[in-house]
């Protein structure tokens, strides 16, 4: 400016501007902060207008983002549409006209197709500016580039989706519960086995509602032990199918826990192991059955003997043994019932399983048919468990049958079922079970006489009566007497540590000339306590300890001890014919009387040639 005189001056002001300048440097500083936040999260922030209806700011990383140039600067809202994947388009231009006409934001996916092709999947958030009446100013957010997000959503979808069917099929019933045993999820296997959906599965409250009540307690215990150790365990229990059965499983649970050793999860994984155990059981049943077996004191080992008679019987045992056919055997007591059925086992195609016996007379009539078919727990006052019967444990084998003369009516009933059907039920059960039993059946009774008297069942007796053997006494076989010495005598020297070489020439007429009424087992008891009392090695056999027959002074003392003997025989069997009219069979027929079998009877009177026929003449005249 000039003064009075014209000459010309200057005047001003300086200005401190340190602090706008930091203020400007700041803001420079943060928007590159931000820039490289954008860039590094692939996060753009753009802002539109209410006004033009188009966008009024972009961030350089919103234009790598949408796939746009930033130096073609902002675009026409149109340009923005035309970037969007043609499937998306439709859906997000309604999304965007709804937000602006109802001024809400509003949240989105969708995809963009770059210039190159590429297509990627983008997150755009939005927020409504108002002015202070209310007025849509303009709408500020971001988009975010979530393209690797999505796929890698999308490979945990499949994934999850790959797994839950390999869980769904698995052969395990597999199950995830939380940290107290909270329901969270069951596979398919499972569910099916259960008979529930999934919500139904959830809901059901009791945590041990599908344990068999034996083994609840003992579940829970196991429970308790692994949430206050944090430790993984397994054990076997029952769980209850659809259908109200139980069967046998092992389940493992294992937990996991979060950074404080907390449990978070428990995953349950439990295989059906019913057949392994059945197995073990029979295994055990059948170990027991052969430890009983082996325990007893059987008659001898092996079939000893070649007289015509037992000869005869071999033969009828080979013949019969390949098939499945019930055998009734029929003899004296003593005479080696049990082995025959054993011999007839061994040479069937059932040796390899097991071989069951059973003495129907030395089990009580009440528990007769628990022994045979099992029962249930609870079935009867002391059942505390589930028990196998000897059909169950002879499954496969065969089931010997010894004494079927002395079962009463009631299990007669029940074995003949099993004989027409192949089935039966446990005491106390209701369910059925198939068997697959060859029954050898062995008596000393006569059972057509006990027919007769009405305590033994004729259908029954023809069921059994499939093939009969008779097996010979030991006085029909006399000829096999000095081999059933030889093999006993070596039989128990051996036990006792002692060498006996020879047999006493008038031992051995002694044994052949004496009548044996208890047969094999008597002289097997006979050799023993001789065998433990010999001293040298020449064997006898104390004459006292064979329980003979009174001389029958009418005969003569001069007859020989074994013509006295048959002498004597004949007059009592003669003596028995003459009061039973001649009759053999029946109550009142001469075998009764006797108290022996009818086919014994039978084969003496043959050997010893009575005419039973003369007794009827002489009643009769």
């Amino acid at each position: 400016m000039k003064d009075k005189a014209g000459n010309l001056e200057f005047v001003g002001a300086v200005t401190d501007i340190t602090k706008r300048k930091t203020t400007e440097e700041d803001l420079r500083s943060s928007e590159r902060y931000l820039a490289e936040a954008q860039k590094m999260s692939q996060t753009g922030s753009w802002a539109w207008s209410a006004a033009t209806g188009g966008p009024s700011y972009w961030s350089e990383e919103c234009y790598r983002v949408l796939g746009f140039d930033p130096t073609d600067g902002l675009p026409h809202g149109e340009d923005f549409f035309q970037q969007i994947h043609p499937d998306d388009r439709p859906g997000f231009r309604e999304l965007a006209e709804t937000s602006i006409s109802e001024k809400a934001e509003f949240e989105a996916d969708y995809r963009v197709v770059h210039p190159d092709g590429r297509i990627r999947d983008i997150h755009v958030i939005a927020h409504p500016v108002l002015s202070t009446s209310g007025e849509l100013v303009e709408f500020v957010g971001t988009v975010i580039d979530v393209t690797e997000r999505k796929r890698a959503e999308e490979e945990l979808r499949r994934s999850a989706m790959e797994l839950r069917q390999m869980l769904d099929f698995a052969p395990q019933l597999i199950a995830v519960f939380g940290p107290n045993r909270e329901r969270l999820y069951i596979n398919r296997i499972a569910l099916d086995y259960l008979g529930f959906s999934l919500e139904e599965w959830r809901q059901t409250p009791h945590p041990g509602a599908f344990v068999h009540p034996d083994d609840r307690p003992r579940d829970l215990d196991y429970f308790d032990r692994a949430v206050s150790t944090g430790s993984s365990y397994e054990l076997e229990l029952r769980l209850r199918k659809f259908d109200g059965s139980y069967r046998w499983f092992l389940a493992r649970s294992n937990p996991v826990l979060d950074d404080k050793g907390n449990v978070v999860r428990w995953y349950v994984a439990s295989t059906d192991i019913e057949d392994r155990k059945q197995a073990e059981e029979r295994l055990q049943q059948e170990n027991v059955a052969l430890r009983e077996e082996i325990n007893k004191a059987s008659m001898f080992e092996e079939i000893v003997g070649t007289s015509p008679a037992l000869q005869a019987v071999l033969s009828r045992i080979s013949k019969v043994a390949p098939s499945d056919s019930t055998v009734l055997i029929t003899g004296e007591t003593g005479t080696g019932k049990e082995l025959v059925a054993r011999a007839i086992h061994r040479r069937s195609h059932r040796a390899s399983r097991a071989f069951v016996s059973v003495n129907c007379a030395a089990i009580p009539r009440d528990l007769i048919a628990s022994e045979l078919f099992g029962h249930e727990r609870g079935a009867f006052t002391g059942a505390t468990q589930q028990r196998l019967g000897r059909f169950e444990l002879a499954n496969g084998g065969t089931l010997f049958l010894d004494e079927v003369g002395d079962l009463p009516a009631e299990t007669q009933i029940a074995l003949l079922r099993v004989l027409q059907e192949y089935e039966f039920e446990r005491v106390g059960g209701t369910r059925r079970i198939r068997t697959d039993v060859r029954v050898i059946a062995a008596t000393n009774r006569d059972l057509q006489g006990a027919i007769r008297a009405g305590s033994f069942r004729s259908d029954l007796f023809y069921r059994l009566y499939v093939f009969p053997l008779e097996i010979p006494s030991l006085r029909e076989r006399r000829a096999d007497i000095p081999l059933l010495v030889e093999y006993f005598i070596d039989r128990y020297a051996r036990k006792a540590g002692k060498n006996i070489k020879r047999v006493n020439k008038k031992t051995l007429e002694l044994l052949q000339s004496y009548p044996w009424p208890g047969n094999i087992r008597e002289l097997q008891n006979v050799i023993e306590r001789s065998v433990i009392v010999c001293e040298t090695e020449n064997f006898s056999v104390d004459k006292s300890w064979l329980s003979q027959q009174p001389r029958d002074t009418r005969l003569g003392c001069r007859l020989h001890f074994s013509l006295m003997l048959a002498a004597k025989e004949t007059e009592v069997i003669e003596e028995a014919l003459r009061e039973s009219q001649g009759r053999v069979f029946g109550p009142s027929g001469a075998a009764a009387k006797l108290g022996i079998a009818r086919s014994t009877l039978e084969s003496k009177i043959r050997s010893l040639n009575i005419n039973k026929k003369r007794f009827t003449v002489e009643l009769g005249t």
